[in-house]
């Protein structure tokens, strides 16, 4: 006798889609990855018990989210890329484009600094769970928005693609995370936004 098909009550877990989280769930996980963020790029090495006591998270929750240091790291950097991509619409809504470019770019090297800070432990997270790097196809698209915002206000260059914007700044990601960092980054992002700029 053929078995039936099961319905929807009689399906597994793993065959249902996954409930999306209650909105007091979801701020207390971006509460740990906003710590998470903040503290490991200080110092990869902090115990993870400090990340859920300074979230203000008991021990349970937080290893319902995340339930070891690999899978928090790789959460950190995707979320961070997620928000740094989606800042940039935030920023055209209040700004004029080329302000917004560059606010995002300051954006944008405040994770690149994250990224330095996490170097290692990013690394050891994608060799022990066999992850691959977060796609930066979210911060390629930002780009492009940013600039045919600029290009249609006729404040920046036409002809700058995505492409050409991230080789200008790649200098960016490899400058040294000490003292200077900032005023570093700084002089560099405004060397290429008036290169971007129309004359």
């Amino acid at each position: 006798m053929a078995q039936q098909r099961p319905d929807s009550a009689q399906q597994t877990a793993s065959e249902r889609p996954a409930a999306p989280l209650r909105s007091d769930a979801q701020r207390n996980r971006e509460r740990i990855l906003e710590v998470a963020l903040a503290e490991m790029t200080r110092d990869p090495e902090i115990p993870l018990s400090a990340i859920a006591r300074q979230a203000g998270v008991g021990q349970g929750t937080f290893y319902r989210n995340f339930p070891n240091r690999d899978a928090l790291v790789l959460e950190i950097f995707r979320h961070e890329m997620t928000q740094v991509a989606d800042s940039a619409a935030q920023l055209l809504e209040t700004l004029e484009p080329a302000e917004a470019l560059r606010a995002w770019m300051d954006r944008l090297a405040d994770h690149a600094l994250a990224k330095a800070g996490l170097a290692e432990a990013l690394r050891h997270a994608m060799s022990a769970t066999g992850a691959e790097k977060p796609s930066p196809a979210g911060l390629m698209a930002a780009v492009r928005t940013l600039l045919t915002a600029g290009q249609q206000a006729g404040t920046i260059r036409e002809g700058i693609t995505e492409e050409d914007f991230f080789y200008l700044i790649a200098g960016l990601f490899s400058i040294p995370a000490d003292e200077q960092w900032k005023e570093r980054s700084t002089r560099m992002l405004d060397l290429v936004m008036d290169s971007l700029r129309t004359r």
